[in-house]
This record gives structure tokens, C-alpha cells and sequence, in this order.
């Protein structure tokens, strides 16, 4: 049995979410699905990042074992082959150890959130992008989102829906920077709790609309209530854009607190 650490792109539009459901085709199915008509295994693939419907990837990665004596390129090419026309691709793969997990094993995750702001619709990024037609002010939500660096309590900023044990989080950045009419947010941790980065794109939206401040966003977050955030962004803008491991492999450790990633 050999273990393959799988880097992953995907439009998420046409997916429930990345994690097996009853009510629809997972990003996880889908590959577990190319892995059978492969191999003829029925394998299990565990990702990184549980993304919600409609969020997509560059970056996503994820392990699977296989028993069938293969390569990496060959893994690569035969999952891609059976993938179609999923908007599924596994650009990369490779051998890494039995202690390698991808969820567990993960340091850093970062993600990506997309505005475009315009008031003409979206033509080619229409479900890949969050069209605000309304103008922003990004050196305001730049200024507010400094606010949110650090470790705090995220309730604020949780889904009622989180199963995380713990609201504690350490966010490491969180920058915005407008080029053209696109607003770009790039978000980094080592974990994050469900829907964080989507209610922390919201809230800095009204922030650029001028309707909250940097200090209501700082209120915000000493409220540790949920009711007290901002509005949950929609998914169509976010990407997990990349997944940081320490060590060739990665390396095995314990799932803590602020150690594994629940769902955005």
C-alpha cells in the first residue's frame, strides 16, 4: 500500500462541498470515484480543507492509499483521465510516508477572496467571484481587517453551525488590496473555524461601503456573538489557494485546538 499526497484544483459551483453528502456530487466522490475506475480500489481521499458548496480550489490537498503498484505521474494522469469532465484536476502527485495526513498533518492554510466591483454583471467570472456594485473603499477595509490579526476568540466570526471545540484562532494575515475593480483578500492561518473567512469578507464589505468602521469591526469581535458580525459572504469569491506542511512529508501530529480546520 502506498500512500499519494495529491494537490487538487476545482470549480466548486457544481459540488455540494468537498465532504461526501447524501444530496449530491462531492468533490471527495468524484475522486474517490476516478481512484476506482483506475484501480478498481475502493479508496478513501481525505482533504485538507472541507470546502462548503460552491467554494473552490487551487490549492487543495489531499491523501490517498492505493495497493496497485504504479507512479506518481501515472496517478496523476489516470485520476485526471477519469475525472472528466468533472471541473476536478489533480495537478500534482506524490509518494509520502504513512504518517502523512493531510488534514492533521497540515501548519498553514491560506485562502483567497474575490470581489468584483462593478455594477455591469460578471460574464466570465460569474460564480468564480462576489460582484459588488456598490463602490468600495479598500484602504478602509485594508485598515479594519488589521483589527482581526492575531489570536482571539472568533465567535463573531463562527458559523452557528461550527463544531469546532474551541473559538480560539491565530490569524496570521489578512490583506486587501484593490487592483482595477477587482478587491483582492488574501487570508492565511493555521486553522480556521466554519465560515470564518466568508463572515470576515462580509463584515469588511460594509466596512468599504461605509457603513461599519475599523473600530465596530474591533467591537465586533470582543462581542463573541455571532449576532454581532457582519453578513456571511457568499461562496462564489473564496478559494483555498494553498496548504502548508513542515518537514518532506509533512509528519503526523494530534489534532489541537487550533491544529485542524473545520469547514468554510
Amino acid at each position: 500500500m502506498t500512500r499519494y499526497r495529491l494537490t487538487i484544483e476545482y470549480d466548486g459551483a457544481g459540488f455540494v462541498g468537498w465532504q461526501r453528502q447524501d444530496n449530491g456530487l462531492s468533490v471527495q466522490r468524484a475522486l474517490e470515484d476516478a481512484v476506482f475506475g483506475f484501480c478498481g480500489e475502493r479508496a478513501q481521499i481525505y482533504g485538507a480543507g472541507r470546502t462548503d458548496a460552491g467554494v473552490h480550489a487551487t490549492g487543495q490537498v489531499a491523501h490517498v492509499d492505493i495497493a496497485k503498484s504504479t507512479t506518481p505521474d501515472t496517478v496523476r494522469d489516470a485520476l485526471n483521465a477519469h475525472l472528466r469532465p468533472a471541473p476536478v484536476a489533480v495537478l500534482a502527485a506524490a509518494i509520502v510516508d504513512d504518517t502523512f495526513h493531510a488534514r492533521f498533518s497540515a501548519t498553514g492554510r491560506r485562502y483567497l477572496y474575490r470581489i468584483v466591483n462593478r455594477r455591469a454583471p460578471l460574464a466570465l467570472d460569474a460564480g468564480r467571484a462576489w460582484q459588488v456594485g456598490v463602490p468600495l473603499d479598500a484602504e478602509a477595509m485594508r485598515e479594519a481587517a488589521a483589527r482581526l490579526l492575531g489570536h482571539h476568540d472568533f465567535t463573531s466570526f463562527r458559523s452557528a453551525a461550527c463544531q469546532a471545540r474551541s473559538p480560539l484562532k491565530t490569524l496570521d494575515r489578512l490583506d486587501v488590496a484593490r487592483s482595477g475593480e477587482e478587491i483582492r483578500m488574501e487570508i492565511a492561518a493555521r486553522s480556521f473555524l466554519h465560515n470564518q473567512v466568508r463572515i470576515m469578507a462580509g463584515t469588511l464589505k460594509l466596512v468599504g461601503e461605509g457603513k461599519w468602521s475599523a473600530d465596530d469591526v474591533s467591537a465586533a469581535l470582543a462581542a463573541r456573538d455571532r449576532a454581532r458580525g457582519g453578513p456571511t459572504a457568499p461562496p462564489d469569491g473564496l478559494y483555498l489557494a494553498e496548504v502548508r506542511y513542515d518537514g518532506a512529508s509533512g509528519g503526523a501530529g494530534q489534532p489541537a485546538d487550533d491544529s485542524v480546520d473545520d469547514d468554510f
